[in-house]
């Protein structure tokens, strides 16, 4: 009896079903088995074994895994890729966030440079420098003084300064021609001992003084041997009478100890006299002896830097500063017109502007009043119409409409 197999009819497996030979070639998968291997691969074994054979239930079970295994995988690669992805844009954003910081730290430290950095003054506007004349009445402030010579506004150089100051001398000469010490003297012994007793007082009231003292201890030897309280009581009217007395004797005997009664011609000498500075010296030396030399008096220092011609506040050295303006044979008149200009026009809380001859010169124009008028009423001695300082003046002065000094008691 001959068996007819039909391609339909499937093999049949150990759960009593039957599947079909179409069935199995659809569930051969195209995957991988359990062993590792591919369906493909194994598909050539499957068809040469008998169909009993080929599909154990182990088989199945391991074609279904396999069958579900891709699956798996799929997904698991779309989500490394997409890991990736986000780890790119994450490692962009980093480094943007990076160069973000970055950039916002040198921002800090340019902010912070310039912060440290030193603010930058500005500088300011130059003054405008105007030249006063006789009858302005606007006031021109100086600049500071400097340390040694001082620079009126307008940056004045070395050689300006120079013609300026020697200008000013020759103009004061013109206004006091007649300038000379203010201290009544005959010899260098009464003018070394007049001056010293100066300090502290007014001129005028020396020469009221000394007619008594000179007519009393006329040489260096009888002062050298005066009674200190009978000096004391001539003396009293000058102030310090006491410190007076003590130096004009000390002085006397000097003299007559050391120079035989004689008062020296030089410098050293007569700074060694008790109670005898560079200022007394000078004016001894000048007056007396002829030999140039700048006399520095409070009305000196306040006018050479109120003129701006020099910054220095210690005699020594503001003798030092004036003396290089001018010629040393100027000194000793440029010290009388200074120190006179001083007295009459040119006061220290009040100067009289409206009324200075070398207004036009001066730096400090305006401190004082600017009007004529009220300006001529602030003069003093002959200039504002008073008697002067000594007793018996040059004939010079009085020509020039000077009065003498009234005697001690007399005005």
């Amino acid at each position: 009896m001959v068996v007819r197999r039909d391609s339909a009819v499937g093999e049949q497996i150990p759960d009593g079903g039957r599947k079909t030979a179409k069935a199995t070639e659809e569930a051969a998968p195209t995957g991988q088995t359990a062993s590792g291997e591919s369906a493909a691969a194994k598909k050539p074994a499957a068809a040469k074994k008998p169909a009993a054979a080929r599909r154990p239930a182990a088989a199945k079970k391991a074609a279904s895994v396999a069958k579900k295994a891709p699956a798996r995988k799929a997904p698991a690669k779309k989500a490394t890729g997409k890991k990736a992805a986000s780890s790119k844009r994450a490692e962009s954003a980093a480094k943007k966030a990076a160069s973000s910081k970055r950039v916002a730290s040198a921002a800090k430290e340019a902010s912070a440079s310039v912060k440290k950095a030193p603010a930058v003054k500005k500088a300011p506007a130059a003054k405008k420098v105007t030249v006063a004349t006789k009858k302005a009445t606007a006031r021109i402030k100086g600049t500071a003084p400097a340390r040694t010579v001082v620079h009126p506004p307008g940056g004045e150089s070395r050689t300006a300064l120079v013609r300026r100051a020697r200008r000013i001398n020759r103009e004061l000469a013109e206004v006091y021609p007649y300038a000379h010490p203010e201290l009544d003297f005959t010899n260098p012994f009464q003018l070394v001992v007049a001056t010293v007793l100066s300090a502290q007082t007014t001129d005028l009231r020396v020469n009221q003084t000394t007619p008594a003292l000179f007519a009393r201890y006329p040489t260096p030897e009888d002062l050298a041997a005066a009674n200190p309280e009978d000096v004391e009581e001539i003396l009293r009217p000058c102030g310090f009478f006491r410190a007076k007395t003590k130096s004009v004797i000390g002085l006397s005997k000097a003299l007559v100890e050391d120079f035989g009664g004689e008062v020296p011609d030089r410098l050293e000498d007569l700074v060694k006299l008790p109670g005898v500075g560079r200022k007394t010296a000078f004016v001894v030396l000048g007056n007396a002896f002829g030999r140039p030399g700048i006399t520095v008096d409070t009305h000196f220092q306040r006018l050479v830097r109120r003129w701006q011609w020099t910054g220095e506040t210690d005699p020594d050295k503001i003798e030092a500063a004036i003396g290089a303006l001018f010629p040393k044979s100027d000194w000793t008149d440029l010290s009388h017109h200074v120190i006179w200009h001083g007295r009459r026009i040119c006061h220290a809380r009040k100067p009289a502007c409206g009324a200075c001859p070398i207004a036009p010169l001066c730096p400090a124009y305006g401190e004082g009043e600017t009007d004529p008028e009220k300006a001529k009423k602030l003069l003093k001695y002959e200039k504002g119409g008073f008697p002067g300082q000594r007793l018996n003046p040059p004939q010079a002065y009085l020509d020039a409409g000077g009065k003498p000094a009234p005697p001690l008691g007399a005005g």
